[in-house]
């Protein structure tokens, strides 16, 4: 029709992204062997223990918890080495890189804004305030993770409601249109459960202490106060899309901005999906043990993905063979 404005070209889809996953449970088993026999997860490991002051593998074999301090630096040492290996075995050069949840830590280190040394000491730091803060704040908050449920019918039918009645809940993540996390006081966790039930979705697992929510103002300062405020963050050299919105974080403020909103606002991955799209990647490198983000339709359905976890860097290779 005359007048209206021809839709703007799609890019070219050639260039390659890597994403660091969010963390999921993982005990010693899985990942421990891979820590102490890749070369390039032992380098890191020696490092990490440098800068800590404690041997990492050891402290993690011994610790209890899914997401205890050296299970949380175990994950970010894991996801760079992989990472590392992905480029020596696989030629992964990432043109853009995303790092939704936990995955924006090791992305700290990787695009460089912070040295492989600070990085860790961060990870572990905020480790232990999350520990100490939830202890003792919002004790009885929770965040449920459900699938099959369409946000058009969850909020609908369900949330709507909620709002009406005064009760509380908060969106701390959209993995996919029909993924969600949710937060809630834990006392209507079963009438969340069951509500998801009532419309044909999955109930997941429910994390404590919780995540991503704007309750948790007091936690953002915290944390910026004794962590993340005193370091020098640099610009990445890669660009780098904030797992909040698929916004470009283009300098070191900016990186320091999409950590510290982490506590605070929800993670939607189909909006970074779209980013790196806008961006033209064609190609996207899961760097991490990953139950999520590289596994859902949302990404599958745009991209071509190569997950690397530790499972597989361990697995006996022939030398230039394909990447699976």
């Amino acid at each position: 029709m005359a007048g209206q404005a021809a839709p703007e070209p799609e890019p070219d889809r050639t260039r390659t992204g890597i994403v660091f996953p969010g963390m999921g449970p993982a005990n010693f088993a899985d990942v421990g062997r891979f820590m102490l026999v890749n070369p390039v997860a032992r380098k890191l490991v020696a490092a990490a223990d440098a800068r800590l002051g404690y041997p990492l593998v050891d402290r993690f074999g011994q610790t209890p918890g899914d997401y205890s301090e050296y299970a949380q630096v175990a994950f970010f040492v894991n996801c760079l080495a992989l990472a590392e290996w992905a480029g020596r075995e696989f030629g992964v050069e990432p043109d853009v890189a995303v790092g939704p949840s936990f995955g924006e830590k090791p992305l700290t280190a990787f695009v460089q804004t912070l040295p492989f040394e600070e990085a860790v000491w961060m990870t572990a730091r905020l480790a232990r305030i999350l520990e100490e803060y939830f202890a003792t704040e919002h004790t009885d908050l929770v965040t449920h993770s459900f699938v099959r449920t369409p946000w058009e019918r969850l909020h609908g039918e369900v949330l709507s409601h909620w709002e009406e009645q005064g009760l509380w809940y908060d969106v701390s993540c959209r993995v996919d249109d029909d993924f969600h996390m949710i937060t809630v006081h834990e006392r209507n966790l079963d009438a969340l459960s069951d509500a998801v039930r009532g419309l044909g979705g999955l109930n997941l697992y429910t994390m404590r202490p919780p995540m991503h929510s704007s309750a948790f103002g007091s936690l953002r300062r915290k944390c910026e106060d004794e962590v993340i405020g005193d370091l020098e963050f640099r610009d990445p050299k890669i660009p780098v899309l904030a797992d909040q919105d698929g916004s470009e974080a283009t300098d070191g403020e900016a990186v320091r901005a999409m950590l510290l909103d982490s506590f605070v606002r929800p993670v939607r991955w189909p909006d970074v999906v779209a980013g790196l799209r806008r961006a033209g990647v064609g190609r996207l490198c899961v760097a991490g043990a990953d139950g999520m983000f590289g596994r859902v339709p949302v990404t599958r359905n745009a991209f071509e993905v190569l997950a690397v976890d530790p499972r597989l860097a361990m697995q006996p290779r022939r030398r230039g063979a394909a990447a699976p």
